[in-house]
């Protein structure tokens, strides 16, 4: 890197959250980057949590850190949606490039708003999307660019179908799903929705019990197909408790079928997946695709993956992988003045696919993209 890096990472542990994605170590060991920061208003166990992201300092809050400190990047580590907008406020507006949770948003008004702060300030924004960087996820793209399975036709992604089936599922882990979609086919033209509710059409009146704020959601099934160029459709499922609590076999993720075969990745946050793909022909099976990593990252400290499975960092390796390749795209995208690989207008399309199925949905129709209604279906 051609000049040294000042991280400052906003991770508050008084907040408990499900699942998240390790971004707080992300920058660890990385050449030339200085964490200068925690932001925590938990006190309780401070040691150990500034021992971990290896932070010089602390703040309880992300305005005293802002006035205190000048950071060049600020990690936005709450994967509550509703946190994100006035914390990127804050920080775009003292000129700091940032690495976020997903969603940017479940408000496609709130991620339009967002964009603009940006540009305004003209910094850049990673979102984290980790199988945009993930070895696997990345082999499977180069593939289908490769066309090692012909010409793509159809693709197929559920969520995790677990307690969270549904409108939560949707928003919290068909986020990635539809990611995929976007980084594998480009942006949709259009979708259609069917959303269901203990079996019936699913209305805005139902009621429906959220384990975690993620704003307005619908029903506990959904089923969403969306229309890309080149006459290629891809659904989005989740289905009630499709997955049963005592199974370890994910159902989560995404395949891809071609005119000459298919491909296909479970997405899972506990270990790595194999990828495999499957020849045109009746009586072919899956086989698993080898894995070659050539990335580089000169002069970064080998990783420790003895953070796997402690606070806030997922057991599956491939996680802090992804976290460090996302990092250090950053800090490239902020040198090359490019924007980074998992960038703002592909988060915001990704909520503009999720608010498009609510749409489908409450219409009976099939709605066009980019929408013309920014406002969500289901806000009072």
């Amino acid at each position: 890197m051609s000049h040294p890096f000042s991280v400052a990472v906003v991770k508050d542990s008084a907040r408990p959250m499900l699942g998240l994605h390790g971004l707080h170590t992300a920058f660890r060991g990385l050449p030339g980057v200085e964490v200068v920061a925690l932001v925590d208003s938990n006190v309780e166990g401070l040691d150990d949590r500034l021992k971990q992201v290896q932070a010089k300092r602390h703040y309880t809050t992300l305005e005293a850190m802002l006035a205190s400190e000048s950071p060049d990047i600020v990690v936005l580590c709450s994967r509550h949606p509703g946190d994100h907008l006035e914390q990127i406020r804050l920080a775009s507006q003292k000129g700091c490039h940032l690495y976020c949770e997903k969603p940017i948003s479940v408000f496609l008004e709130e991620a339009d708003e967002i964009a603009s702060m940006i540009e305004t300030a003209g910094v850049k924004l990673a979102v984290a999307h980790p199988t945009r960087h993930d070895l696997a996820f990345r082999t499977m793209k180069q593939m289908l660019d490769e066309r090692a399975i012909g010409t793509p036709l159809r693709a197929f992604g559920r969520g995790k179908c677990d307690h969270r089936s549904g409108g939560e599922d949707l928003i919290v882990l068909g986020t990635h799903i539809l990611d995929l979609q976007v980084q594998f086919l480009g942006n949709p033209l259009s979708v259609s929705a069917d959303i269901r509710y203990q079996g019936n059409l699913a209305k805005p009146t139902d009621r429906v019990d959220l384990v975690e704020p993620v704003g307005p959601t619908l029903g506990d099934e959904v089923l969403a197909t969306f229309n890309f160029s080149g006459g290629v459709r891809a659904d989005f499922e989740s289905r009630k408790r499709l997955k049963a609590p005592e199974q370890t076999e994910p159902v989560m993720g995404l395949s891809v079928e071609g005119t000459e075969g298919t491909l296909s990745l479970r997405f899972d946050d506990t270990a790595r997946q194999p990828l495999l793909i499957k020849r045109m022909g009746a009586r072919a099976d899956f086989v698993e695709v080898p894995l070659h990593e050539t990335r580089v990252i000169p002069e970064a400290e080998p990783l420790e993956y003895s953070l796997c499975g402690e606070m806030g960092v997922p057991p599956a390796p491939w996680f802090l992988e992804a976290n460090r390749f996302a990092a250090w795209d950053l800090l490239r995208a902020i040198e090359e003045d490019r924007p980074p690989q998992s960038n703002l207008q592909q988060a915001r399309t990704v909520v503009e696919m999720i608010q498009g199925i609510y749409a489908a949905h409450l219409a009976r129709e099939t709605i066009d993209f980019p929408l013309t209604r920014r406002e969500h279906p289901l806000a009072k």
